[in-house]
């Protein structure tokens, strides 16, 4: 762990730089309370801090104020050193933010005990802001393929339908079905479908742009947005994505397996519900199915009802 020591007394500095690494921790140091709440807000900064309450530029309680000012997932663990034992000194360092306190002259065996606990708890806190993160991951991701779930996926659609009303330009709205899938689980099993899905969804990313956006809708569906895409480059996108999936059968560990996906496209000026938008994709894609499937169809009213086949 490394540890911001903040102490504008160079001797002070010195004995506690050497006493933390004899103790095995790794540090930085500051020599007054401005250069410490410059490398606070650096990235990769302590998470525990050693801070002197009286400093040049700015004293110890002004920079936990600053500090706790900030809205921030894992705030340092701040131990205050003071030489003010007064009640009410001690007081008004806990009460500005400070986690903990020690009065010089310390102790080095009480220091290090303080310094345990602030470790323990920068620790735990660690680890609950990654818990924090991996929840919200899991909350908006799908388990299988990683790409966004349903729920996540259509925010994201209603999200991006605000911004064209604001005059970001046209969203193309693209649901994509794998044609017989239900057909390669029962001759193949379920593991070698979540292959096949796992595999298409590479396929997808890697044929969209940078800011497109692939959710999987359910089974074997998917929700693709892609902003800023008129009818004309809608379709020449989602054939490219069609082409990706027959270009080659995808290898499995039951050998190689020709998949193909049926693709319809709707495309809206920010006018429309997120629901609506999907339901006009969705009819068209239905319509490619029943015109052979491994084709793209646009929505009726977006563009030319059969927009061509593979």
């Amino acid at each position: 762990m490394r540890i911001l020591i903040a102490e504008d007394d160079f001797t002070s500095r010195a004995m506690l730089t050497a006493t933390l690494r004899k103790w095995g921790f790794e540090t930085a140091a500051a020599q007054d309370g401005a250069e410490a709440w410059r490398m606070i807000r650096q990235p990769g900064a302590p998470k525990l801090i050693l801070l002197d309450w009286n400093m040049p530029e700015m004293d110890g309680l002004e920079v936990i104020r600053r500090m706790r000012a900030e809205e921030t997932e894992e705030p340092p663990y701040v131990i205050l050193l003071t030489s003010k034992g007064e009640k009410e000194s001690l007081v008004a360092g806990l009460n500005s933010g400070a986690n903990d306190y020690i009065v010089k002259p310390y102790d080095a065996e009480e220091l290090l005990a303080r310094i345990r606990v602030g470790q323990r708890m920068v620790e735990m806190q660690t680890g609950l802001a990654q818990a924090r993160r991996d929840l919200a991951y899991q909350a908006m991701h799908d388990v299988l393929t990683g790409v966004y779930n349903r729920r996540a996926i259509m925010e994201a659609l209603n999200r991006e339908i605000a911004r064209t009303g604001r005059g970001g330009g046209p969203l193309a709205v693209g649901v994509g079905d794998i044609d017989h899938f239900k057909l390669v689980n029962d001759r193949y099993g379920h593991a070698v479908g979540d292959e096949i899905l796992c595999a298409i969804v590479r396929r997808l990313e890697n044929g969209l742009r940078a800011y497109d956006l692939l959710g999987r809708w359910g089974g074997e569906e998917f929700l693709i947005l892609a902003p800023g895409c008129p009818v004309e480059e809608a379709y020449k996108l989602f054939d490219r994505l069609r082409a990706s999936i027959s270009a080659e059968p995808i290898p499995t560990k039951a050998g190689p397996i020709p998949v193909t996906i049926s693709l319809g496209v709707a495309v809206g000026d920010g006018s429309q519900a997120g629901a609506d938008l999907f339901a006009a994709a969705d009819a068209a894609v239905y319509r490619a199915k029943d015109e052979g499937r491994n084709r793209v169809c646009l929505s009726v009213g977006t563009g030319p009802t059969d927009a061509g086949a593979a």
